[in-house]
């Protein structure tokens, strides 16, 4: 008996608020289903804000009594105070209509701030949807949300930047192999290492930039696609709401999601920058490398085999950027088929997108704990530039420099590097003087100088090279772009 009334219960009928034109209503179970408001409740306040500005807007322009836009503004002060002190709980009212309650029509965030008006301000409380559509109210706190979040993500760029300048600033001598195909290449060092890092990171924070100028733009008086008869000042909500412009057409205003798409993109290509280096973190913290050890807060042991101290950190970094990747396909593929005006799909919009901005943030968070406690062994990055012929380049340029065309300097140096294996010698600078002109008659005792590993560094002078003068350069010029 007691599960037919639970059954009966689930299915009655809810009451949203859009419930005048339909003469059948969802069930509970369908109503759930079209619910987002476990999604979109982290948008409360930026709703709240939007609303504030709105009404605030239809009381100057006597499209409402100026006394209800004063009492409907004041009323979502002390809600958005409740919220913050938790009198008032979103959570409450999104497990109701997650368990297909009947006591509950709330859909969204959107309708849960409505709800809570009307109740506590009876007529009053439903004048603050004049003028406004769900369409133009969604994608107006949507852009306010991300205007406040954005921010914080670069904040936290900036702090990661730091972090890999501070190592670079102290290791701007401290020579290491640089690798291409994981072969080991030239001589670079440390600092120009951890420059190129953060690089990729300055265009990251600069990408975040550009996206944030491009969603700068108020679409509130939009209304669902043609904006409305009641005469708004649109220009007025914009200006408090903070926004540098307009929306320019009321049809786009709710069409668009490109905002959504680019921060995606941005979130995504940070995140696989993060892999990146994650990768050569787990490479450089491999027995066969050593390059670095990573702090035990930083590490985990193995379940069968004791000796282990593995870097799973910087492995599940590297996982979580797939998410991010599938973030923005999913984003793309929401978009792609729908007609030019506000479709429900673009209900979907928002899960996937705080789902790369909430990864993102937790991910820089980890890499820079993990990186600032890391210690590096300079002394073994030292000892990989000797052996493997990194000055093979090197003494191609001196060559280049006595007047020897490219290609035949290259094809010098390369019989020589084959002829050094052959003999069993790891350095060009195991053959004499003697043997080394046999190859080319150029060749003078200064070449023994200019192939050490510090020398084939500090040669390489010219901007964006791995000379110490060049690093610091470097250093500067990215604490300035962040700062």
């Amino acid at each position: 008996m007691a599960k037919t009334k639970k059954k009966t219960r689930d299915t009655q009928i809810l009451k949203p608020l859009w419930d005048g034109r339909l003469s059948e209503k969802p069930e509970a179970q369908a109503f759930a289903f079209q619910s987002s408001i476990n999604v979109d409740k982290r948008l409360v306040f930026d709703d709240i804000a939007g609303s504030k500005a709105h009404v605030i807007m239809l009381g100057k322009q006597g499209i409402i009594p100026k006394d209800s836009a004063k009492k409907i503004a004041a009323e979502l002060d002390v809600i958005a105070a409740e919220l913050k002190n938790g009198k008032l709980n979103i959570e409450e009212n999104a497990e109701q209509t997650t368990k297909f309650s009947a006591e509950s029509s709330i859909e969204d965030v959107h309708s849960f701030l409505e709800t809570v008006l009307t109740k506590r301000l009876g007529e009053t409380g439903k004048m603050v949807h004049a003028g406004r559509s769900r369409n133009d109210q969604v994608a107006v706190a949507f852009r306010l949300y991300l205007k406040r979040v954005i921010p914080q993500i670069q904040n936290s760029l900036a702090s990661l930047i730091n972090i890999l300048l501070d190592t670079a600033q102290s290791n701007v001598n401290s020579i290491m192999p640089g690798y291409t195909h994981l072969q080991r290449a030239q001589c670079v060092t440390l600092g120009h290492h951890l420059c190129a890092w953060c690089a990729a990171l300055e265009r990251d924070y600069s990408r975040f930039n550009d996206a944030l100028k491009r969603l700068d733009e108020c679409p509130l008086g939009s209304g669902a696609l043609a904006a409305t008869s009641l005469p708004l000042d649109r220009r007025l909500t914009a200006q408090t709401l903070g926004f540098a412009r307009l929306s320019i057409n009321s049809m786009d205003a709710v069409a668009d999601r490109d905002f959504a798409l680019e921060i995606s993109g941005a979130c995504s290509i940070t995140m696989v920058h993060l892999s990146r280096f994650c990768e050569d973190v787990v490479l450089w913290a491999s027995e066969e490398f050593k390059f670095i050890d990573l702090s035990d807060s930083w590490s985990t042991g193995s379940s069968i085999m004791p000796q282990k101290k593995n870097p799973d950190f910087a492995e599940l970094i590297r996982g979580k950027s797939g998410r991010t990747t599938g973030n923005l396909v999913t984003l793309f593929t929401l978009l792609k088929g729908l007609p030019y005006a506000y479709n429900k799909d673009l209900q979907e919009d928002k899960e996937s997108l705080f789902d790369s901005i909430d990864t993102l943030s937790d991910c820089l968070l980890m890499f820079a704990g993990m990186i600032k406690n890391a210690k590096f062994n300079l002394k073994r990055m030292k000892a990989a530039c000797f052996g493997g012929f990194l000055e093979a380049t090197d003494a191609a340029e001196y060559l280049v420099r006595k007047g020897t065309p490219f290609r035949a300097a290259h094809e010098t140096t390369a019989k020589i590097v084959r002829d050094c294996i052959g003999a069993g010698h790891k350095h060009i600078s195991g053959l004499s003087l003697a043997e080394l002109k046999k190859y080319s008659k150029l060749f003078d005792q200064d070449i023994y100088k200019a192939i050490t590993p510090l020398a084939c560094v500090k040669a390489r002078n010219i901007p964006g090279g791995p000379a110490p003068s060049e690093v610091r350069k470097q250093i500067k010029i990215l604490r300035k772009k962040i700062k």
